[in-house]
């Protein structure tokens, strides 16, 4: 039982650990903040307004002994989420662990290979839906392949990669998708492991008994507990077929869960509760697909960060179903029933079929590399999206029965959700240039680091395993910025591909004809083409409701220019100019708004562009809009703003009233 928590500082995050571990919870899951997550010390400057805001900042050794400062490593079940930085994260765990070994008089050989959790370091998933890839793809399966084997050797009890299929349902993946698309991660993985020479082919099945998944569930629970049963069957044809691993316990599909954020709504949040309720049962009333551990997400997640108490909500919610229910005195459930065989073959079928076509394209790898997995899952989720505005799929509260009592969990907003310090940014940003500044000062230190950034970058160079030269790293005292770094020079940056200019919209109807229309007809009144620039500053990484209001904008006949991920606000208003845009929006998940939008605003009236609007989209509070609006934000939009088709069609008014047009009101009927 975990519950998904970090932020501030490893301190303030050390604090909530010892408290939800007092409450029950079994397990440790580390949020990591975007910097860290993406291999940026919180001095880059990429970093701005980030720091610490959905996740702890992890820049050196020294902010992992406090992170863990107090729970003894031996004993625990750390999850990890990380993934581009995954190595350098484990080797951190590692050293920290012997250090406590050491400081309570045990061996710490004895220490490592006691320690027990999962890495996620998935990195196909990152380039299709989280965005926090720092690597090129095949340098990025190599650090996987090295992990990997250090494990198999050195720390048996650790799963050095989780794959997941969470992020894939959260970026609009359907469930033959799901299992597709994070089987052929895993026959990727799988296949890079056997073909490196670094693990013996008696030992494969080590490899996959150590493989975990990390799994979506929805709200359409009978479905997704029939998805959880093709992936345990679909696992074990493919472990004992492909690979040829005859043990059942080491074929066994091992799997935890965080239920669905993404049908978490804005609008009457109370209603999250019985979801998060009904998503926590489909992959637990079924015995035999049960998830190994559960994480909940917290009722007020589409509101802003939750608080300890949200989150201690979210975790009596396992505690009850486990100790207060009789769920777990049954054998499975569903046994013989026809209904549910049927669904089963249903999407082991579909599953076979998108796997044998992703494998035909060359794999996983080249799958990414050409797109075309990001442009199914931008497709799937532009249909998603058409299904709510047209009503077909309801949405409680959203889009029917939306009439509702006063709410008083929300009566306070300021109250309702966690904020974090204006102060950690800075505090944590001058606390890694001390360490630097530290370590310098001393020449013994200062040469150790040196040796080892030059044994890491020989190592990259050579194809060795780079995992003992990321220990020596650690040890030597460097950061997480300077060890991704290194291996940035070496291996190069990367945009993946945002699978936008591959969707084809799915919207229709009276009213994408009437923005259309708009579009057309202010256009002509310009002599132009209207423009739209949809930008991501900062290192957020959730891109989805960006490629939506892009394939939608372009739909209603915009020209769309959508770079995609992680840009700085320089970057955005220099793509503004070079693309005389009309408007831009501005996509932001990460609570970094109050950073990021004023300097883009500010780039923007230097450059002369005061008749473009600015819009932003995102988790944003109301008393935070209010601050954006009076800074000179055109629009503010949240996640209650579920009509696409009319966002752009708001889009059009703003351009009108910028430029001196009038009301879309005063169009002749049909443009409207």
């Amino acid at each position: 039982m975990r519950t998904y928590a970090g932020h501030s500082s490893a301190a303030a995050s050390n604090a909530l650990y010892r408290r939800n571990l007092d409450k029950g919870q079994t397990g440790l899951s580390v949020a990591f903040d975007l910097p860290t997550q993406t291999g940026y010390d919180p001095d880059h400057p990429l970093a701005r307004g980030e720091v610490g805001k959905v996740g702890v900042p992890v820049s050196h050794l020294g902010d992992m002994r406090r992170l863990f400062e107090g729970i003894p490593l031996k004993d625990m079940n750390t999850s990890m989420t990380i993934n581009a930085v995954a190595m350098w994260m484990l080797a951190l765990y590692q050293v920290t662990a012997e250090e406590q070994a050491v400081a309570a008089g045990e061996d710490p050989a004895e220490w490592v290979r006691s320690l027990a959790g999962t890495t996620q370091n998935d990195i196909i998933k990152e380039y299709l839906s989280r965005g926090t890839y720092a690597f090129p793809p095949e340098p990025s399966l190599r650090l996987i392949v090295d992990m990997i084997a250090h494990t198999v050797r050195e720390i048996p009890r650790w799963n050095p990669i989780n794959i997941c299929s969470y992020h894939l349902q959260e970026a609009g993946a359907t469930p033959v998708q799901e299992l597709a698309f994070s089987l052929s991660t895993a026959v990727a993985v799988l296949d890079a492991v056997r073909d490196s020479g670094q693990v013996a082919p008696e030992d494969l099945g080590d490899v996959v008994a150590r493989i975990s998944f990390f799994v979506n569930a929805g709200v359409r629970f009978v479905e997704e507990m029939c998805k959880m049963r093709a992936f345990v069957q679909l696992w074990d044809e493919l472990t004992r077929g492909r690979y040829g691993v005859q043990d059942a316990k080491q074929r066994r599909f091992r799997y935890g869960v965080q239920v669905n954020s993404l049908g978490l709504t804005e609008a009457q949040p109370e209603n999250n509760v019985q979801r998060i309720v009904l998503e926590m049962l489909a992959v637990t009333l079924s015995k035999d697909a049960r998830a190994r551990a559960v994480q909940l997400p917290a009722w007020n997640e589409a509101l802003g960060l939750p608080r300890p108490w949200d989150q201690q909500w979210s975790l009596r919610l396992q505690q009850v179903l486990a100790y207060e229910s009789d769920l777990l005195e049954y054998d499975d459930l569903f046994a013989g029933s026809h209904v549910v065989e049927a669904k089963v073959a249903e999407l082991v079928e579909g599953a076979r079929a998108e796997m044998a076509r992703i494998e035909e394209a060359g794999g996983a790898v080249a799958a990414v590399e050409s797109g075309y997995m990001k442009s199914a899952l931008v497709a799937s989720h532009a249909e998603r999206r058409r299904r709510i505005e047209t009503g077909e799929e309801v949405v409680v509260g959203l889009n029917r029965f939306t009439t509702t009592e006063p709410n008083p969990l929300t009566a306070d907003l300021g109250t309702a959700i966690q904020t974090v310090d204006a102060d950690v940014e800075e505090a944590a940003a001058a606390s890694v240039r001390a360490w630097r500044e530290e370590r310098d000062a001393d020449p013994e230190r200062r040469a150790a680091a040196q040796e080892a950034v030059e044994r890491l970058r020989a190592d990259a160079a050579s194809g060795t395993n780079l995992m003992a030269a990321t220990l020596a790293c650690v040890r030597a005292g460097l950061t997480t910025g300077e060890w991704a770094q290194v291996l940035r020079d070496r291996f190069g940056e990367y945009r993946a591909p945002t699978g936008v200019s591959g969707s084809v919209g799915v919207s229709s109807g009276d009213g994408l004809l009437a923005v259309r229309e708009a579009v057309r007809r202010t256009g002509e009144e310009l002599g132009e083409r209207l423009r739209v620039l949809v930008g991501k500053p900062g290192l957020d990484g959730h891109s989805n409701g960006a490629e939506q209001v892009a394939v939608r904008a372009r739909d209603a006949g915009f020209e769309v220019v959508y770079q995609g991920i992680r840009l700085t606000p320089e970057q955005i208003v220099s793509a503004a100019v070079a693309e005389d845009v009309h408007l831009v929006g501005l996509s932001i998940l990460s609570g970094s708004h109050m950073a990021l939008v004023p300097s883009v605003l500010e780039g923007m009236r230097a450059a002369g562009l005061d008749d473009v609007p600015v819009v932003v989209g995102g988790i944003i509070p109301e008393g935070d809009a209010a601050q954006l609006r009076a800074a000179g934000v055109a629009a503010v939009f949240t996640p209650k703003d579920f009509g696409l088709t009319e966002m752009v069609g708001e889009f059009v008014g703003l351009i009108r009233s910028a430029r001196g047009l009038g009301t879309l009101a005063e169009l002749e009927p049909a443009a409207v």
